[in-house]
C-alpha cells in the first residue's frame, strides 16, 4: 500500500512506523542463533584434519596429519586441564612471476583438532614429534591410585 497517496507519509506516526519496520528488517536478515565466523572456521578445520588415537598400557598417542607444516608452525596446548588442542596453519605458496595455477586441490588454511583427555592422563608428561608431515603426540598415563587399606580400630574393654 502506498501511503503517499493517502497523504500520511509526512506524519510523525508514519516516520516512527517506518523506523520500526527498518529495525525489524535489519534483524531478520541475521539468524538468531547463527554460529560465529570463528566457530565455523574451527569446525571446518577440525572436520578436515584427520587423526588417529591409540591407547597403550602407559600412554595415549594422538597421530595427526599435518602436511606441509614445519614443527615451528604447529601448536600443542592443554586447556582447562583436560582439553588437548593441536593446531597449525598451512599458508599458500608465493606465486612466482609468470606462473599461474591451473588447478588447486591441496588444502590451505587452518588445521586443528581438540581431544578431551581422560582423568588418568598426565598433562605434565606430554611429548610431541613431527616427522614427514605426521605429528605424534604422546600423553603419559598417571599410575593407578593405590587401593585404600582398611583402617583397623582398636577396641577397648571398659
Amino acid at each position: 500500500m502506498d501511503f503517499r497517496l493517502m497523504g500520511i507519509d509526512n506524519t510523525p506516526l508514519f516516520h516512527t512506523l517506518q523506523h520500526m519496520m527498518d529495525i525489524a528488517g535489519d534483524e531478520s536478515d541475521k539468524p538468531v542463533n547463527a554460529p560465529s565466523r570463528n566457530y565455523v572456521r574451527d569446525a571446518k578445520a577440525m572436520a578436515a584434519t584427520p587423526a588417529d588415537v591409540k591407547e597403550y598400557p602407559n600412554s595415549y598417542v594422538f597421530i595427526v596429519d599435518m602436511p606441509g607444516l614445519k614443527s615451528g608452525d604447529i601448536k600443542v596446548q592443554v586447556e582447562e586441564d583436560n582439553l588437548l588442542m593441536i593446531s597449525g596453519e598451512r599458508k599458500r605458496e608465493e606465486e612466482k612471476e609468470g606462473a599461474k595455477y591451473i588447478r588447486m586441490e591441496r588444502r590451505v588454511g587452518k588445521l586443528m583438532r581438540k581431544f578431551t583427555l581422560p582423568e588418568n592422563a598426565n598433562t605434565d608428561a606430554i611429548s610431541a614429534v613431527c616427522q614427514d608431515g605426521v605429528l605424534t603426540v604422546t600423553v603419559q598415563k598417571l599410575p593407578p591410585p593405590e587401593p585404600k587399606k582398611p583402617k583397623t580400630i582398636e577396641v577397648k574393654i571398659a
